[in-house]
């Protein structure tokens, strides 16, 4: 697969994803759910592959969006071993400068909840009894300052973000 090929298919891939998870174009309720189930285990699969066959997909490669997208798709991945799988190799793409920092800080946020352990970044909410809200956060005195580190806004502003987000 060439570097232009791969672009493509992570855009499509995006963007059936995307469409997917937005209620206004989707299918309804558990027909929805079913379809979205099955969507991210074809990508998670086949990102896996193209990261197992060729790394991770990088930004001089395929382009930020494109970047992004691989992301994205990892972000969604439903087995946990393959999401750690592409969890690593993101991490060196981020070493490298061939991928976001701060697209990393929400998939090692993702990873840390899905095994038990607090999150970094605070990008990982929650239903809980008071409403929308973070799940556990490591050492919440210096997230701001981890946050800023990977360029994401003040956590202050992004559970703002959040809440409207959800119209909460």
């Amino acid at each position: 697969m060439t570097d232009e090929e791969l672009r493509d298919e992570l855009l499509r891939r995006m963007e059936m994803d995307r469409a997917m998870r937005d209620p206004a174009k989707g299918v309804p309720g558990d027909r929805r759910l079913a379809r979205l189930q099955k969507l991210d285990e074809g990508n998670t699969v086949w990102l896996h592959s193209v990261v197992a066959t060729r790394g991770w997909p990088l930004v001089s490669q395929v382009g930020h969006r494109a970047a992004r997208a691989a992301w994205l798709l990892a972000q969604h991945a439903t087995s946990r071993r393959a999401q750690l799988v592409l969890h690593e190799a993101m991490a060196e793409a981020v070493e490298r400068e061939e991928a976001s920092p701060g697209d990393f800080a929400y998939l090692e946020d993702r990873v840390r909840v899905r095994s038990g352990r607090p999150q970094l970044y605070g990008t990982q909410f929650h239903d809980g009894v008071d409403g929308l809200e973070p799940m556990p956060i490591e050492d919440p005195d210096l997230l701001d300052e981890r946050r800023a580190a990977v360029g994401l806004e003040p956590f202050a502003e992004y559970e703002a973000f959040i809440r409207k987000t959800e119209g909460r």
